[in-house]
């Protein structure tokens, strides 16, 4: 570990990231090619996702505008955490300097709270939809999607620049090894040996104006959505707008319900040691699936990609 004497105190340079202990050699390798083939199917899926919403006409309505946002801000997501860590499990090497851990989390932390406010734009679009289908044009115009989509970005950065700011008012001295995958907030305070209590406090409040008013509007919109799909008279079109929405609402309450459970709730004895498992909702199974619940499903999805290999075999012809 490289470190200085400073004050009469080892200040720690490197940090130690433990990931998932130490493993047998094959059980590492299978790991590393379970979680390499994960992230291979999420960034194709959101990258695919990207590159129809951009090229088809058809699919630039306000709802794709916000999908294509959220598959830009997933494959941006994953790519914070999972290159790291698959090099880690590939070469074995663990350690990470201090200020780039520090900056891991902050384009982590910075991007999941985007997300988190994505999520909400997404819901109250998809509520004016439903709700409100004769307006929809009026309400979600091309301003109103860029600055609700803008604002999404512009919150989450600042909210997590303003948290990094507090950390790196911290001094990391002696013990250096993180019980994580990644450089999380919490684990990365308790390696400070100065006091954390502005730091922790910070956290808490800027995860909760982050998290508890976008969850509580996302589930209200939903919940207008489900009332508004009960008045359906088909049964069959009730069961199917019933199906995607309830997919729906799963996904953001497993993202939303874990990332308050990790950041907000008081750190119980039992909560440091699920954090990690936690983790793996919101890192590895909410970027996996959105854009198969969201996006790929979808019948406008399947005919664009139709449309992009119709073109793609005229012109091998």
């Amino acid at each position: 570990m490289m470190e200085f004497q400073w004050e009469n105190q080892t200040i720690t340079r490197e940090f130690l990231l433990l990931g998932f202990g130490d493993l047998q050699a094959f059980l590492q390798i299978l790991l590393f090619f379970l979680f390499l083939i994960i992230y291979i199917m999420t960034m194709a899926g959101n990258i695919l996702i990207i590159v129809l919403v951009v090229t088809d006409q058809h699919l630039h309505t306000p709802m794709y505008f916000f999908l294509g946002n959220l598959s830009f801000l997933e494959a941006c997501y994953t790519s914070t955490i999972w290159p790291r860590m698959l090099a880690s499990l590939l070469t074995g090497k663990r350690t990470v300097p201090v200020h780039a851990c520090i900056m891991q989390f902050w384009a982590f932390g910075s991007l999941a709270a985007t997300e988190c406010y994505l999520f909400s734009a997404m819901s109250y679009d998809r509520y004016v939809a439903i709700c409100k289908p004769l307006h929809y044009t009026t309400i979600m115009n091309n301003k109103v999607c860029i600055l609700l989509v803008a604002a999404s970005w512009i919150c989450g950065f600042v909210e997590n620049t303003v948290l990094i700011v507090f950390v790196f008012q911290l001094t990391f001295c002696g013990h250096n090894e993180i019980e994580h995958f990644f450089c999380d907030y919490a684990p990365i305070m308790e390696l400070s040996c100065t006091d954390t209590h502005k730091a922790q406090l910070a956290l808490t409040v800027l995860a909760s104006v982050c998290t508890f008013p976008s969850f509580i509007f996302t589930i209200t919109s939903y919940v207008y959505i489900i009332m508004a799909i009960l008045r359906i008279p088909s049964k069959i079109g009730r069961k199917k707008a019933f199906s995607t929405c309830s997919s729906h609402l799963v996904v953001v309450s497993v993202f939303y319900g874990t990332i308050i459970i990790v950041y907000v709730l008081p750190k119980t004895e039992m909560l440091k040691q699920l954090n990690k498992v936690f983790s793996v909702f919101y890192t590895v199974l909410t970027p996996l699936v959105n854009p198969l619940i969201y996006s790929l499903r979808n019948k406008e999805v399947k005919e664009a990609w139709r449309r992009v290999v119709s073109k793609r075999n005229i012109n091998l012809q």
